[in-house]
């Protein structure tokens, strides 16, 4: 084992050496799934001491784990369900991300709940309020925000003047964190290679090594290069979340965790469209409807239904739209029309399947099953316990290998980007002044990249014009964009302007307005001539396009059969059994 120093990339260079790696001998464990579970699992693996590897058949995150609220939290609504468990549990694990696992990435932000009923409901929004506040204590931490706060109705608008006045009584305000989902991800996998994990993005899994009963590997296509590997392994871990099925049909074992899609769609709206200081949550008649401060941004949601159709790309009907805007619309005092609407994203929650015919009812725990010798699956849960769960399933894994294996180590283990990250950000004047840099544009690269800024500055040490902004996504330097295929596995421009950054969902153009500039400045580093720089800008072009029409459509089957209209850059493969 090499031990290394600094934080691993993730350029094309080294998802060559990483698949060579995987290839040249068997490993202790290989992750089929690069969202946040997948992530978790390499890294508590590989801190662990075991060999690991991670394959994931499009980009990183490019499922569920980009597509979420971007909250961290323990969920209200399940303390209603008596769930006690589960909230304490995610409570604790936000605790943990906020104060030592990812300061840089997971930050509090306030919530205001706005009461609609005199006398009852202030005293049980209230102790429910309380509870939820008490069960974010853990051993050795804080919570880690400030607590709830009971406000008239006229403290509460002069927090949110958006709100129309007749349509509340008061408001409690508590505090929650949230998160760049998808970069949290990536930064995961960065710290996994660190240790020694072996990763690699569009590589899809097409079949299982068998040696009898028991699964021992997998077959693997690299689909960047159209060819096939072995990928030879002492234990495989399924966490492909709403494929989990599809990976049990493909072992052909009998299925111990079934899993249900649902659909929840986001809105983007700009931040002057809605008056306030805080982020607002409503109850809906299925769930909960969050308002959310995005730097520039409000994201509104979500939907909660039931998704049968296309798994990669799910869309968002004007059904789905509409029924958003007319419950935020129910509040405020100057409404909202799709007119303000920037970007609109849909993404899928892998439920576990019950008894029950209403997704907002299936369970958000998670499950950790051994259908066959070899292979571990882990389905279901919530992205802010995603390290319970990884953990859950190395667990699993070292049941399976013969030899002693330590205990999970993650609540330990800073991302990279951690260390030092307060001490950056107490300097961060002094950074400004020594990069020529604007200290709000430090700002942004220091909650983005933590202690990692330093490669970001340095990349604009040697080439001036990367401090510039992007034309038409000034919030983004062009440094970020070629930052993003050196060190951080993006292998084509939607990689780039869907996950690396969020220019997809940010801007009205919805980052067509930049696609080309975008795509020349990872041109050099992908090794990509000028055909290449026009097929992935028109591909893009095409995506944005279908969304576009897709969000006209009024139910979800012609949604979804208007977004398979733009095919993938890289498309997947139908794999044959194993």
């Amino acid at each position: 084992m090499t031990v290394r120093t600094g934080t691993a990339r993730l350029g094309p260079e080294e998802r060559g050496t990483a698949l060579a790696q995987m290839a040249a001998r068997e490993l202790d464990v290989v992750v089929i799934g690069g969202g946040v579970v997948g992530a978790g699992v390499a890294l508590d693996a590989v801190t662990r001491g075991l060999s690991v590897g991670l394959l994931e058949a499009r980009d990183f995150a490019s499922g569920t784990s980009s597509r979420s609220s971007k909250l961290i939290h323990g969920g209200l609504r399940y303390l209603e369900q008596l769930n006690f468990d589960l909230v304490r549990e995610a409570l604790q694990e936000r605790a943990l991300l906020l104060q030592r696992i990812a300061p840089h990435l997971v930050r509090p932000v306030p919530f205001l709940f706005p009461l609609t009923h005199t006398g009852w409901e202030r005293p049980y929004v209230g102790a429910g309020l309380a509870l939820y506040d008490s069960l974010g204590f853990s051993f050795g931490f804080t919570r880690g925000v400030p607590g709830h706060r009971h406000l008239p109705r006229r403290r509460a608008l002069r927090l949110a003047p958006a709100l129309r006045r007749s349509a509340f009584t008061g408001a409690v305000q508590y505090w929650d964190a949230q998160v760049d989902d998808a970069r949290y991800v990536m930064t995961m996998l960065r710290t996994a290679a660190t240790y020694g994990a072996h990763v690699a993005s569009r590589t899809q899994v097409v079949g299982f090594l068998r040696e009898g009963e028991r699964v021992t590997g997998v077959r693997v296509r690299d689909l960047e290069a159209g060819t096939e590997l072995d990928v030879r392994a002492r234990q495989v871990v399924n966490a492909t979340g709403v494929w989990t099925d599809d990976i049990q049909e493909l072992v052909g074992g009998r299925g111990q965790i079934h899993v249900r899609a649902s659909k929840g769609v986001h809105l983007l709206v700009p931040r002057d469209r809605i008056h306030s200081l805080t982020g607002i949550i409503l109850r809906t008649e299925k769930s909960v409807l969050f308002v959310i401060p995005w730097g520039r941004h409000w994201i509104i949601g979500t939907t909660d239904t039931r998704w049968d159709l296309d798994r990669a790309h799910p869309a968002a009907s004007r059904a789905d739209i509409d029924y958003v805007l007319e419950h935020v619309n129910a509040v405020l005092s100057v409404p909202l029309t799709r007119d303000d609407v920037e970007g609109v994203y849909a993404g899928l929650r892998p439920l576990l399947s019950g008894e029950s015919e209403e997704t907002s009812k299936l369970s958000r725990e998670h499950m950790v099953a051994h259908p066959v010798p070899g292979l571990v699956m882990v389905a279901g849960g919530k992205y802010t316990t995603y390290r319970v769960m990884a953990r859950d399933a190395v667990d699993a894994v070292a049941h399976g290998l013969d030899q002693r294996v330590p205990r999970s180590c993650t609540d330990r283990i800073p991302l990279a980007g951690a260390e030092g990250y307060q001490a950056l950000w107490n300097a961060r004047q002094r950074l400004a002044v020594s990069s020529g840099l604007h200290v709000a544009r430090i700002e942004h690269l220091l909650q983005r990249y933590g202690s990692m800024i330093g490669e970001v500055l340095t990349l604009i040490e040697e080439d001036p014009s990367l401090a510039r902004p992007l034309a038409g996504a000034d919030d983004y330097l062009r440094a970020e964009i070629v930052y993003a295929a050196t060190h951080e596995g993006a292998r084509h421009l939607d990689d780039v302007l869907a996950r690396r950054t969020h220019i997809s969902i940010e801007t009205f153009h919805r980052g067509l307005a930049v696609a080309q500039e975008a795509a020349e400045l990872i041109a050099g580093p992908l090794g990509w001539g000028e055909e290449q720089v026009r097929r992935e800008v028109e591909y893009y072009t095409k995506r944005v396009e279908a969304e576009r029409l897709s969000q006209e459509q009024d139910t979800d089957q012609e949604a979804d059969a208007v977004r398979l209209g733009a095919p993938d850059v890289v498309p997947a493969v139908v794999p044959r059994s194993a």
